[in-house]
């Protein structure tokens, strides 16, 4: 176990996906990317931001694509504390590539790595200290939701090893999905390969499944703002967090 795990996730840096086009969002999203969608009068991103800094991180590199100029404008060089940097693709790379991409901007060996348009409630140090304890080279965090048909759900054994993942709407009812939230030893994304388009989701998963991947169980709240359906409940949802700010 490397020495950064005692460390806690100070020493760790933060990846987040915001290249997205969010095509789906575009009818009550017109004039910016889907990350940057506004969320009483603030970009959705800053909840991430701030869920982030709280957490003891202190550097972000974004993975923009879609509009990043205004990403990176909005945003600046620093939210909270945290230091914010920027990998801008010139194509698209998809989930994976645009993560390879990004590499050079991180010093650390140790990843967390966030889709720019979910929230999970989840306390990120009980999920690095279960990742350090399982031992992989790579984990993810769940969540659990009533139906997991829209997001497709995930298989575990008895001793938290990712066994599968199942397809969008191949199961109904409660259960548990990914969160889009994961933990990497820096050599596992080193893997990935370089220059074009691949998918985590797709083509990646499954080859570190084989190789083995942890999971960390956390019944916490989530919010997918995929959708105009989903985006309408953000006032909402992210209504508590202000109150107590």
């Amino acid at each position: 176990m490397r020495a950064e795990r005692y460390r806690g996730l100070a020493r760790v840096t933060a990846v987040i996906l915001a290249g997205g086009l969010g095509t789906r969002l575009r009818t009550v999203v017109k004039d910016r990317s889907k990350t940057m969608a506004t969320v009483h009068g603030r970009p959705f991103l800053t909840y991430l931001f701030d869920q982030l800094s709280a957490a003891g991180i202190r550097e972000a590199v974004l993975c923009t694509g879609y509009m990043g100029d205004q990403v990176r404008k909005e945003l600046g060089a620093t939210y909270n504390g945290l230091r914010l940097r920027y990998s801008q693709e010139e194509t698209p790379l998809g989930t994976a590539g645009a993560v390879r991409l990004a590499m050079p901007l991180v010093s650390s060996e140790s990843i967390l790595v966030m889709n720019g348009d979910s929230y999970c409630s989840a306390d990120l140090n009980k999920y690095w200290e279960t990742h350090g304890r399982l031992g992989y080279e790579g984990s993810l965090l769940l969540t659990q939701v009533p139906d997991v048909s829209r997001y497709g759900s995930v298989k575990t054994s008895p001793g938290n090893r990712v066994l599968s993942f199942e397809e969008k709407g191949a199961a109904t009812g409660p259960g548990w999905i990914n969160a889009g939230i994961y933990l990497f030893d820096r050599q596992m994304l080193e893997g990935i390969p370089q220059g074009t388009a691949v998918s985590m989701e797709r083509e990646m998963w499954p080859q570190w499944i084989q190789r083995g991947v942890g999971a960390h169980h956390a019944e916490s709240r989530f919010l997918d703002i995929g959708t105009p359906e989903s985006y309408a409940e953000t006032e909402q949802f992210f209504a508590p967090l202000l109150q107590t700010a």
